[in-house]
Parts: C-alpha cells; sequence; structure tokens
C-alpha cells in the first residue's frame, strides 16, 4: 500500500474541501491514488468539488483580441498581480494577443514571431522583460477560432483593460444573418461560458473517460440506495442525462433566460438575425487553471493532527 503522508492528505482537502481525516480515509481506501480518492469522497457525498479539482493560483492575464471572422485568446504568467497591474505588463500582453490572431492557436509559432518594433522573438521580448520588471514571465498557451460566414464574439471578465483581464472568452457563430444581431447574441453566450464553464458544445464531444468517471460515481451512489438493479439503472441514466446538462454548452440553461437552454436561445436569435445559427465553438481561458501553489505549511499542521489520531 502507498504511503499515505500529510502532503497528500493536503492536497485532496485543498482540491476537495473534504475533512482531513475523510480525506486520509479516502486516500487509505484508493491506494494513495488522489483521483480515485476525489472519486470516493464525492461517491460517499463528502465533496462538492464535481468537475474541478485545481486551485487557480497563477498570476498574470488573459489577453483577447479579434477581428471581423476570427478571434485568439492567450495567457501570459506572472508573479504576482502586482505586475498584471503594470501598464508595460498589460501592453506587452495586449500586443502578443493581436499576435496571436495570426498564429491560429500554435503557441510555438506565436513564441517564434517577432515582437513590433523589435527585432527579438515574443519569446525573447518576455526575456527582456523579466530583466526591466524584475519578475518571471511567461507565455503559457494560446487558441484561436474562425469562422467563414458570421463572427467570433469575445467576452472578458475582471477587466483590468480592455481585452485584458481574468477570464477570456471566444464564441464563434456561423451564420449569414445580421452581423450586429450574430454579435450581440454571441456575446451573451460568451458570458454564459464564462460563468458556466461547459466541458464541451456537444454530448458527444464530452470527454467518454470523463463520462465513464461519472457513470463509476453515480452507479456507487445509487446502488447504495439498496434499490432493485433496474430501478438503480434507470437512475444511473438519469443521472447522467443531468450530468449533460449540466457541462453541455448547448444542454445548459442560459444564464440570460433561464428558461431556455442555449440551444433554444440560438434558435429565438435566428428570428432577429434573419438567418439559421450554428454555434461553431468555443474558448474559455481562466488565467492560471491548472497551476497551483503551495500556501501556508499546512503540511507540517496535518501531519501533527494524524499523529495524535
Amino acid at each position: 500500500m502507498a504511503a499515505i503522508t500529510a502532503a497528500l492528505v493536503k492536497d485532496l482537502r485543498e482540491k476537495t474541501g473534504a475533512g482531513m481525516m475523510d480525506c486520509k480515509t479516502a486516500l487509505s481506501e484508493s491506494n494513495g491514488d488522489m483521483e480515485a480518492a476525489v472519486d470516493w469522497l464525492r461517491a460517499k457525498g463528502l465533496s462538492k468539488a464535481a468537475k474541478k479539482a485545481d486551485r487557480v493560483a497563477a498570476e498574470g492575464l488573459i489577453g483577447v483580441a479579434s477581428d471581423a471572422k476570427s478571434g485568439a485568446l492567450v495567457e501570459v504568467n506572472s508573479e504576482t498581480d502586482f505586475v498584471a497591474r503594470n501598464p508595460e505588463f498589460q501592453k506587452v500582453v495586449a500586443e502578443v494577443g493581436k499576435l496571436a490572431l495570426k498564429a491560429g492557436g500554435d503557441v510555438e509559432k506565436l513564441a517564434a514571431a517577432i515582437y513590433p518594433g523589435k527585432t527579438a522573438s515574443v519569446t525573447d521580448h518576455l526575456k527582456e522583460l523579466v530583466a526591466t520588471i524584475g519578475e518571471n514571465i511567461s507565455l503559457r498557451r494560446t487558441a484561436a477560432l474562425s469562422v467563414n460566414d458570421g463572427v467570433v464574439a469575445t467576452y472578458v471578465h475582471n477587466q483590468a483593460a480592455p481585452g485584458l483581464g481574468k477570464i477570456g472568452v471566444l464564441v464563434a457563430l456561423e451564420s449569414t444573418g445580421n452581423a450586429e444581431k450574430l454579435a450581440e447574441i454571441g456575446r451573451q453566450i460568451a458570458m454564459h461560458v464564462a460563468a458556466t464553464n461547459p466541458l464541451a458544445l456537444k454530448d458527444e464531444e464530452v470527454d467518454p473517460e470523463v463520462v465513464e468517471r461519472e457513470r463509476a460515481i453515480f452507479t456507487e451512489q445509487a446502488r447504495e440506495s439498496g434499490k432493485p438493479e433496474k430501478v438503480i439503472a434507470q437512475m444511473i441514466e438519469g443521472r447522467i442525462r443531468k450530468f449533460y446538462q449540466e457541462v453541455v454548452l448547448l444542454k445548459q440553461a442560459f444564464v440570460i433566460n433561464p428558461d431556455l437552454t442555449v440551444e433554444k436561445a440560438v434558435k429565438e436569435a435566428e428570428k432577429e438575425a434573419g438567418a439559421p445559427i450554428t454555434v461553431a465553438g468555443f474558448v474559455r481561458f481562466e488565467l492560471g487553471e491548472g497551476i497551483v501553489t503551495e500556501k501556508g505549511d499546512f503540511a507540517a499542521e496535518v501531519a501533527a493532527a494524524a499523529a495524535n489520531q
């Protein structure tokens, strides 16, 4: 059996919000496997961290740039929020965002692009900025969307400056309809995506491993009810349908009008746009998602508490 260290208990508690001893038990039951321990806690109803396991902990800015039929996102990280408020840093992220439109979502191509007014690449210019600002700065990722007909709408949440913030969203709408109306519904959907963080556009685009993981959790929860297998099977399928409604963009209740799903809201918008509308894709960047930093010496606290059990 894998050693259940204080650090493991600490990480699991931060990921799930569950109690210390529950986390220790979950790790013991899961032989030290972190993902299995998260699932164990969820199955027992001890964790509310359903779809987000990692704390957002990096600083910097998300940059958003767009033209009529394309849009791009970039994430440039810094060590502190103080630097993210620096006008020079903000100018750099905005310029990198513009370059990202040409890079088409290729981070290596973007990193190698020549920075405006310089002979240095984006990567080399960021290194120069490190020397000027005195703090590590890095280009982490980029993404882009484009359409043949229609619009790529954008939204920035927690905006620090135009096109710069903590969350950036692109939504691509394919349509020959009125551009102004398309931009309006596109921005509303982008705001919705910022708020709800869907996993996929359609059911079939949800990662099968994620679906099977949810099914396994739902199965264990349903079997604890003690009901007949036929009823349990129906319970599981019902929960899977609800899961899709929670994580699939087109099936989610539209935050602008919860009486409609996003799919129905798009259908309603077609009337004003004067043509069919297809949501071709979306991208959402949240600053620092998936990056975890250590805060305090909680491991020592856990170790001391565990030793007294």
